[in-house]
């Protein structure tokens, strides 16, 4: 086939997914150098492809939304493929308007069916596969056949945290080792929950750790009640950074701490030791949805009962078990289990 000179990623939901989706395209930029690659993405998730060297350009959903002709601004782009990496119907029907010569979608969709040219077969529900191994299967129309490792992934992403400016380089104390925790998840994982947090933040030396607490500005309502905020060692960011300034913070600390969410995927693709909170149940264990990166450590609670439901694994896992995967030596890259 001929080389594609211009492809479109689109993916129009949330940070962790869109993460998961930059090794697609380093495996692109590895296949067909020289090819022009534009995101078409969610606004609130700009920043962070802005960060990635493989996008050269980006365009949000709210933009073509608001477009009088959509379809007429991606006819504009010229490109040759689209490949839907998330099915939305409505960008599926203006890339078929808009002529996109190759256009790729999964095979469940039905809509896929009347609006895309090439469908790739396969389930996401029911495969062993991590999320950026799956979104690699879409790249077969393209001559694209391997399944890449995420080891091989990992580097793929083309990540680069901004420096901290003159609003979080302040926050950031250099004679600690930094931690920053994320403790809810607008919905999109299960939640660790306050007290452990808690214990979590009370098990952490104060003359070693700097603990740095992020959240949107409802967020931190809710949690400067339940969190001690008021210890030496801990600085309450929530509501006082944009996305940009916490990407910048995330990539001048050490280590972050969350559930499986988009901070936890950000730390892991600046190389900074992501810990993340889960449960071992499809489709949200961590063999799907872990982080991809040199320093990852998915925990997961051992000894639970086998009929235990989400909430109840995340939750047994323990503030010791955080605390060791911060002190381990050297890199990680398996899941950890409670004794």
């Amino acid at each position: 086939m001929t080389a594609p000179r211009h492809i479109i990623l689109s993916r129009t939901d949330s940070i962790g997914d869109v993460m998961l989706t930059l090794p697609m395209a380093g495996v692109l930029r590895q296949r067909f150098p020289g090819v022009r690659i534009t995101f078409l993405g969610r606004a609130y998730t700009a920043p962070v492809l802005a960060c990635c060297a493989h996008v050269d350009q980006v365009i949000t959903l709210e933009e073509l939304q608001a477009q009088a002709d959509p379809v007429q601004v991606l006819r504009a782009l010229q490109a040759d493929v689209l490949i839907h990496v998330f099915p939305r119907q409505e960008v599926a029907k203006w890339a078929r308007q808009a002529r996109i010569p190759m256009r790729i979608g999964t095979s469940h969709r039905w809509w896929h069916w009347t609006t895309c040219d090439r469908r790739v077969s396969f389930s996401r529900r029911r495969s062993d596969l991590h999320e950026a191994q799956l979104n690699i299967k879409l790249l077969r129309p393209l001559g694209v056949e391997e399944v890449f490792s995420t080891a091989e992934l990992a580097p793929l992403t083309g990540f680069t945290p901004p420096r901290p400016d003159a609003t979080v380089e302040p926050l950031l104390r250099t004679d600690r080792r930094r931690v920053v925790i994320h403790p809810f998840s607008k919905g999109s994982a299960v939640e660790w929950g306050l007290d452990h947090y808690t214990q979590l933040i009370q098990c952490l030396p104060a003359d070693r750790y700097q603990v740095l607490v992020t959240g949107t500005a409802a967020e931190a309502e809710r949690y400067r009640d339940g969190l001690p905020l008021h210890l030496p060692h801990v600085t309450d960011t929530g509501g006082r950074l944009s996305l940009t300034q916490l990407i910048a913070m995330i990539g001048a600390s050490d280590a972050l701490v969350a559930a499986s969410t988009g901070p936890l995927h950000i730390a892991a693709a600046c190389g900074r030791r992501a810990i993340g909170l889960y449960a071992d149940v499809r489709p949200i264990h961590p063999g799907r949805w872990a982080p991809i990166g040199p320093d990852v450590h998915a925990l997961t609670a051992a000894d639970v009962p086998q009929n235990a439901d989400a909430p109840a694994r995340v939750r047994a896992i323990r503030a010791d078990q955080v605390v060791a995967a911060l002190d381990a030596d050297g890199r990680a890259g398996a899941n950890t289990k409670s004794a």
